[in-house]
């Protein structure tokens, strides 16, 4: 199922920023007083009642017929809203409802979308919030984005506009989905049409010719693959069409919705600063990762073997929280090579669904502690009970300690570590997560 989609609207200055950051639990929008701060859209992941979104903020909305930068902010917060499964109207509870508020409420009225008022800066239960009825959505939830005031309730409403889940079993349900993304011209479409033996796929040396997500189905020695081909990831300051903007947002919605992320590099160039923008969006989504450097043929003349070995230092180098992640080198004139890829695939995807009996795991942490007890910290000596495995798609663990404040990240790298070496989990993230048992009675 595809993961729903939150956008955050509202005119200048009502709090979007600081409620975005206070859903994806990070400072990752910048937070101004200042009027027209937030000018392309964010995105960040947000989980409420086990269920898992997307949350964009978007600039203010003005209005303006003359100011270029606000006619822009107003474009890009209407994709926004046009891809958005429900819309957060943000509005300002202590000033009220001012004209701007009503020409936004009337926009939104004529999207379709299912809309949640809320009214921020609410830090009392006395508020009088009536007047905004006026709008059309309903009663106003009052919020505090700065104290977290009220979140839960606000959450609540949001989720229960979210499509139903089917769970219902699906003949595909073992069907792999790969997103193939990077930065544009980096060959995307040309590897997906050699792979799959088809021109599927718009192919032109002109940057940005994939404007949307598309899925080609393969089927290879009974395992069903979807490659889904995105456009081009830019950095934001070389994004001119709002066409783009949409483009990208698609791009970042695939990655999501994959299973694997494939990375495409272009072998020429090796890693650059927006490659590494786009590992670091595979990381945090928790999607396992191959990194593919391609157009391997154009550098035969100096010689492959030390390519290769520069190659790979140089992305072992730039891309090093993402170590986990094997290295291919592809071109699309050499199907040999491609077809070996989809084994890896089916490596990759085992360890992504991979499951350790809680024993295994157990002796794993003895063994792990006898070889690097754990420091002592403060007066309350650390403790790591036992740890199990909660989760696939990544694989997630849970630690169970006495207190969780004592225990450093170092550490739990530490025993990640020891999970890598001991399980492999080639191509996937892994995920530690601590909880202080209680003591018994």
């Amino acid at each position: 199922m595809s993961i729903p989609m939150v956008a955050i609207v509202g005119r200048p200055n009502v709090g979007k920023s600081t409620l975005f950051n206070r859903l994806v639990g990070e400072r990752k929008a910048i937070e101004q007083k200042n009027p027209g701060v937030t000018r392309d859209r964010i995105y960040g992941h947000a989980t409420w009642l086990n269920t898992e979104f997307l949350v964009v903020d978007t600039g203010g909305l003005t209005f303006s017929d003359t100011m270029e930068l606000e006619q822009q902010i107003e474009k890009q917060a209407r994709l926004a809203m046009e891809e958005a499964t429900v819309i957060v109207f943000l509005v300002d509870g202590r000033e009220g409802i001012t004209a701007l508020d009503e020409e936004i409420a009337a926009l939104l009225h004529r999207q379709g979308r299912p809309v949640v008022l809320v009214a921020n800066k609410i830090e009392t239960k006395q508020a009088d919030l009536e007047d905004f009825y006026r709008l059309g959505f309903g009663e106003a939830i009052p919020v505090s984005a700065t104290h977290g005031l009220n979140i839960g309730d606000f959450l609540d409403q949001v989720v229960s506009l979210f499509p139903a889940r089917d769970n219902t079993p699906k003949d595909d349900a073992e069907t792999i989905r790969i997103a193939v993304v990077g930065r544009p011209n980096v060959g995307k479409s040309s590897f997906i049409n050699a792979l799959t033996g088809e021109e599927r796929s718009i192919v032109s040396e002109i940057p940005g010719t994939t404007r949307d997500a598309v899925d080609t189905m393969l089927e290879l020695n009974g395992k069903k693959f979807v490659f889904v081909d995105t456009a081009g990831i830019r950095k934001k300051s070389k994004v001119k069409e709002d066409i783009e903007y949409y483009s990208v947002l698609r791009a970042l919605k695939a990655i999501d919705n994959a299973d694997i992320a494939l990375l495409l590099l272009d072998a020429t160039e090796g890693v650059t600063e927006q490659d590494q923008k786009i590992a670091g969006y595979i990381q945090e989504s928790g999607k396992a990762v191959i990194i593919a450097l391609n157009k391997w043929d154009l550098l035969k003349e100096l010689g492959r073997e030390k390519a290769a070995v520069t190659l790979e230092e140089n992305v072992r180098e730039n891309l090093k929280f993402i170590s986990f992640a094997p290295i291919v080198f592809t071109s699309k004139h050499e199907p040999r090579r491609l077809k070996k890829l989809f084994n890896l695939l089916e490596e990759v995807y085992g360890e992504y669904t991979k499951r350790i009996s809680t024993s295994l795991l157990n002796h794993l942490l003895l063994d792990a502690s006898k070889m690097n007890p754990l420091p002592a910290s403060g007066k309350r000596k650390a403790r790591i009970y036992y740890w199990t495995q909660i989760a696939t798609k990544p694989p997630t663990f849970l630690l169970f300690v006495n207190d969780p404040t004592a225990i450093h990240f170092s550490y739990l790298r530490y025993l990640e570590n020891r999970l890598r070496e001991a399980f492999d989990f080639t191509g996937t993230p892994l995920r530690l997560t601590m909880r202080v048992r209680k003591r018994k009675e």
